[in-house]
């Protein structure tokens, strides 16, 4: 193993609050498990304050290749939170990676991760992916694509089409494209003049304002587990939306949760979590995902969509750019 004060360091952000502790650490000890040596790995848990007894548990899963920090940006969403489009099971924390190229200025280049995931492979792999000027390395988003509402919302209520609609839940950022584009900036101007209802709130303005600046990468990287339409082994398996292994049987890829969680002190935890989940869970998702498709189709015939207010004022997307470029 090289010398760990030389090793290139790999930035990588979580967001989470107290609930997603137990999803977190099996994301973490999986990417532990499979990380090259080459490297040394930052962890960044951005939040809006955590438990410490369950938060120190995290903070003990550290090596000394891979930092964990827990980093607070209460100061960066506490303004804006009455603004932000929640819904159902969506809090402030889906909104943090937005905050990401402003509060971390250090850095050119970075990984973001859903905690509910598992590395199967070795992420530095993502890490070193050229982007050029590109702003992020992405997946197409497979859900989107399985259910013709969300086809249909991409399409008509985004103005995107749904096979380049891609999911925010796994990101190569290049840090500093993020930032001379201003995408904080438009995200907070949007919000603001536009309050646009959504029903992937973050990952909505990613699409809108990432728009042809995205390089998509292999399905391996976030394989969702709606399916195991894939050959071999994928990199990185999502648990996204419903499709959740600590809630449901024959979840796809669930048995590599359930690896990784057996290492980890929320063990137990999660094992009653899918032991009680029971029917009235069942009832509960699909009554949100009834909603959720509902919300879909009204947004795509709103006279106020992402893409009826855009294709009018296309120059509501440029100005914080020409503004930043005038500075510089």
């Amino acid at each position: 193993m090289k010398n760990t004060n030389t090793q290139s360091i790999i930035p990588i952000f979580f967001s989470s609050d107290d609930n997603y502790l137990p999803f977190l650490s099996v994301a973490i000890r999986s990417l532990i498990d499979n990380a090259s040596p080459d490297y040394r790995y930052r962890i960044h848990i951005l939040n809006n304050g955590l438990n410490e007894k369950r938060l120190s548990l995290i903070l003990q899963m550290a090596t000394e290749q891979v930092e964990i920090r827990p980093v607070s940006v209460r100061h960066a969403v506490e303004p804006i939170l009455e603004r932000l489009n929640l819904r159902d099971y969506y809090t402030a924390s889906i909104y943090f990676r937005l905050f990401i190229p402003s509060m971390f200025p250090q850095y050119h280049k970075a990984l973001y991760l859903d905690a509910d995931i598992v590395v199967n492979g070795d992420i530095s792999v993502l890490y070193n992916i050229p982007l050029g000027q590109r702003m992020l390395g992405v997946v197409a988003d497979d859900i989107v694509a399985s259910h013709r509402d969300f086809r249909r919302y991409s399409e008509e209520g985004l103005g995107i089409p749904y096979t380049r609609y891609f999911n925010s839940g796994v990101m190569l950022m290049n840090l500093d494209s993020m930032r001379m584009e201003a995408i904080e900036s438009k995200f907070l101007y949007l919000l603001q003049k536009y309050h646009f209802d959504t029903i992937c709130p973050d990952q909505d303005y990613l699409n809108i304002l990432c728009r042809d600046r995205v390089l998509y990468l292999d399905r391996g990287w976030n394989k969702m587990s709606i399916d195991r339409k894939y050959r071999g082994v994928p990199n990185l398996v999502h648990y996204n939306m419903f499709y959740k292994p600590w809630l449901y049987n024959n979840v796809a890829y669930g048995e590599f949760f359930w690896k990784y969680a057996a290492k980890t002190p929320f063990y137990w935890e999660l094992w009653r979590m899918q032991k009680n989940f029971g029917l009235r869970g069942r009832l509960g998702h699909m009554k949100a995902n009834r909603t959720l498709h509902k919300n879909a189709l009204n947004i795509c015939s709103s006279h106020e969509n992402f893409r009826r207010v855009l294709e009018k004022n296309p120059s509501e997307l440029t100005r914080f750019r020409v503004e930043v470029s005038d500075a510089n």
